[in-house]
């Protein structure tokens, strides 16, 4: 069984709850945090405690630092950090580059990647051992428009999630040494309502027959993915970017 304290943001839909609920029946004190839904942080929070385990709710923006710190500050009251799930993402209506606003620009940007760079950043002083940490595991949230460039639909979602690419590859040799492992998965086409929130409520039914499998993910099979690279068994796993895309995402 799993111990200690796991963080996901935006852990009150999607793949967030999903790893939610999985991370509690693994035997993880879960830090659900939540933007703006509390019942539905609440709901996945007692869908872990009716199962036995150990949940938490804690609001707050991971596109504000005030929020992040007071998110982690939470969480150490809850016990030891072991790792954290960096899933909270925005996308934004379709559009060319050529009609996007500079705030439109910013505030991907700033939760998409700065976001997860400063919740990695509070993780790692509290799981590294060169700060007297245990070590323990991140988990970046990407995309497989990361690879596949979203053309005329949000190519600033994509490059966002080619950056988290990155971060994940550099973060995870920057503290290799340190007993932290640090892995991403690249979700295909899901069916989340995060489509919904890019005015795209249809997306999932009007997509899976151009799919390679002919059908969209799940959360759960997301989850699973999430849970897998937190655990011992992906013990020499670290850098890693997992396609959970069925088949989506690769390259011809």
């Amino acid at each position: 069984m799993a111990e200690g304290v796991l963080l996901i943001t935006g852990a009150s839909r999607g793949i967030g709850a999903a790893t939610a609920i999985l991370a509690g029946r693994a035997g993880y004190h879960v830090v659900v945090n939540y933007v703006g839904n509390q019942a539905a942080a609440e709901t996945v929070a007692g869908t872990i405690a009716s199962a036995g385990g150990r949940a938490s709710v804690v609001q707050g923006d991971v596109g504000s630092e005030a929020d992040i710190l007071r998110m982690f500050a939470h969480a150490d009251a809850q016990g030891r950090l072991a790792g954290l799930v960096n899933n909270a993402g925005v996308v934004d209506l379709s559009a060319r580059v050529d009609e996007m606003s500079l705030e439109r620009l910013e505030r991907m940007m700033r939760i998409n990647i700065i976001g997860s760079i400063v919740c990695a950043r509070e993780a790692v002083k509290r799981l590294s051992t060169m700060h007297g940490g245990e070590g323990g595991g991140i988990v970046n949230l990407s995309s497989a428009a990361a690879k596949l460039g979203a053309p005329a639909n949000y190519v600033d979602y994509a490059s966002a999630k080619g950056a988290i690419d990155t971060f994940t590859v550099g973060l995870a040799k920057e503290v290799a040494a340190e007993g932290i492992r640090v892995n991403a998965i690249r979700p295909g086409i899901i069916a989340t309502d995060i489509h919904a929130s890019g005015g795209q409520p249809d997306r999932v039914a009007e997509m899976e027959a151009s799919l390679p499998m002919k059908r969209a993910g799940t959360a759960e099979e997301c989850a699973k993915a999430i849970l897998w690279l937190l655990s011992d068994e992906a013990s020499y796993t670290t850098g890693a970017i997992l396609d959970v895309s069925g088949a989506r995402a690769i390259l011809p």
